[in-house]
């Protein structure tokens, strides 16, 4: 395979996937009927050069020069308000969500609320509330990831984190997919690379994960196995080098994967990292990437046969055990934290995020039913 990896796929929505493609941002723009776009991105990314560049594209096109960065590493409600007077009052009529999963979970949220009377915790992944939310005034969406972890860019929700409950909440509707996707490799190499490591270890658990969920979606297994494949094979390259083209362009590809296949479910990953990162703001990929050892071994009765399937198609020799040494030995070549202790976090508030973590929506997928006991002893595990 050349590093001159290009594509235009239809499913799950339309994605233009090669280098240089952000030059077909105002293009995309329009296919939507997008006049006058609103870009929404992270604070981090809003001063620097290929968010400049994307701003260009857009006001060489006649589409305008218009950005909302008042974004959080977690993005909370106060952001998505901030960012639906921003919409309103420029007369915006489309959203290019631009980043890494923070810019892309706001600005898609930003095109759904625009379009909404009631709050937005009505519409939070619980049941049929999706149905709740008005069509009018959804804005069209344009998702250009710039990093390879969330997959947010192929999502049909956002996580927004409550900021006076430090709750993650899962906010859903189908009309959250975006209606073109720009992966443009050369946007990520830029990343650092702890972030290279924490959005390529978020994209392995949701492969991983979404593999081994009790719930019946075949598709979405094969595309997690085929998934974790691709982070094997070039996640470590793209940490070492990280002008590689085609290292960057596959992890785009396998962050794209995750967030289809996890339609089929999360689990005990998900749940225990998002309470974590709720009340110590840690970044949710690494966060993953510390407790996915001991969520293994937690789960190991219900998946050992699973995972050694899953081995075999990796490579990697001796079933279950061969796959989680395969684990250890990744995390430690890409600088990941042994224990959350490593991590800088403190074992003082167990029973808290353990409660937290049995409401989370991830943990309904998890093999092994999580209770409020096995979940401390879960966490105390992580420690």
């Amino acid at each position: 395979m050349s590093s001159n990896i290009t594509a235009n796929w239809s499913y799950p929505t339309s994605v233009k996937l090669g280098r240089g493609r952000i030059a077909e941002l105002a293009d995309a723009c329009k296919s939507l009927g997008i006049k006058k776009p609103l870009l929404v991105t992270d604070r981090g990314l809003a001063s620097m050069a290929i968010t400049k560049t994307a701003l260009d594209i857009l006001e060489d096109a006649g589409l305008g020069r218009a950005i909302f960065a008042d974004v959080d590493p977690n993005p909370n409600e106060k952001n998505l308000e901030a960012g639906v007077r921003a919409f309103k009052d420029g007369g915006h009529d489309g959203v290019v969500a631009f980043g890494g999963g923070s810019g892309l979970d706001l600005g898609k949220c930003v095109a759904f609320m625009a379009g909404q009377t009631r709050p937005v915790w009505d519409f939070e992944d619980i049941g049929d509330w999706w149905t709740r939310a008005s069509l009018d005034g959804i804005a069209p969406i344009v998702a250009v990831p710039t990093t390879a972890g969330t997959g947010s860019e192929v999502g049909r929700a956002s996580v927004i984190t409550n900021s006076e409950t430090h709750v993650k909440k899962i906010i859903f509707h189908p009309r959250f997919l975006p209606g073109v996707v720009i992966s443009d490799p050369e946007l990520t190499v830029g990343m650092p690379k702890i972030i290279t490591a924490g959005t390529g270890m978020d994209a392995f658990a949701h492969c991983l994960e979404a593999y081994s969920s009790p719930f019946y979606h075949p598709m979405s297994a094969g595309i997690a196995l085929e998934g974790m494949r691709l982070v094997k094979e070039f996640l470590p390259r793209a940490y070492r080098e990280g002008t590689d083209l085609e290292a960057r362009a596959n992890m785009m590809s396998a962050a794209a994967m995750g967030a289809v296949a996890f339609q089929k479910g999360l689990g005990a990953i998900h749940a225990l990292s998002h309470p974590i990162g709720a009340v110590y703001n840690t970044h949710h990929g690494m966060t993953n990437a510390v407790v996915m050892p001991a969520v293994l071994r937690f789960n190991r009765k219900l998946i050992e046969e699973k995972i050694a399937r899953a081995a075999a198609y990796l490579g990697i020799s001796g079933g279950f055990d061969g796959f989680y040494d395969y684990v250890l030995k990744l995390r430690s070549e890409l600088g990941v934290p042994e224990t959350l202790s490593a991590m800088g976090i403190a074992a003082d508030r167990i029973d808290e995020l353990s409660a937290m973590a049995i409401e989370d929506p991830s943990a309904g997928g998890n093999p092994v039913a999580m209770t409020l006991e096995n979940t401390q002893a879960l966490f105390r595990d992580c420690f």
